[in-house]
């Protein structure tokens, strides 16, 4: 299952991509944001794949232009989600590799997932997260309809995150 947008594919990510991957997940700067702690091996991107993204719900981020991979699009269902989420709801998530900060991509990869998420699978609410000390993955979150919903969570499991109060944020079907 593939999904458009003007400058992006979604496409399931397959283990070939490992490279790609650690190219980007290698870079101290993204994981954290997310997460997750920096790949420090070809292996360890060669394992996300294999255990975490081999799903029918996580993509990997390819600009059309170039077919390379940017970042990764995806969403958690209730009993996956880092926060309590209903049967019918999800929490979506999304990174992209820091050369690509800032141009958009994020936003235009999330609005495709809405989209998605409402028309395509029947979804009813939807929900992302962002560490507090993280503003820019909220901005996106807003730009796209999302709601600060007032909740802090603390996502003990998540990469350095016992400390890291995370803002909820919530968007419903219209």
């Amino acid at each position: 299952m593939m999904i458009e947008t003007e400058r992006l594919i979604l496409r399931p990510w397959q283990e070939e991509d490992a490279e790609a991957l650690f190219r980007c997940a290698s870079d101290p700067e993204v994981g954290p944001r997310a997460g997750w702690p920096p790949h420090q091996s070809m292996e360890d991107s060669r394992e996300t794949i294999r255990t975490i993204f081999h799903n029918d719900h996580t993509w990997a981020m390819l600009l059309k232009e170039t077919n390379e991979i940017v970042g990764c699009m995806g969403y958690y269902v209730h009993g996956e989600s880092n926060i309590p989420i209903g049967a019918n709801d999800v929490e979506l998530g999304y990174w992209v590799a820091r050369p690509h900060w800032n141009q958009g991509i994020c936003t235009e990869a999330l609005s495709r997932m809405i989209d998605y998420c409402f028309r395509e699978k029947g979804f009813l609410t939807l929900w992302c997260d962002c560490f507090v000390d993280n503003p820019a993955s909220g901005r996106v979150m807003e730009k796209c309809g999302f709601c600060d919903t007032g909740e802090i969570n603390y996502c003990s499991h998540l990469y350095h995150a016992a400390d890291r109060p995370v803002k909820i944020m919530k968007l419903e079907k219209r």
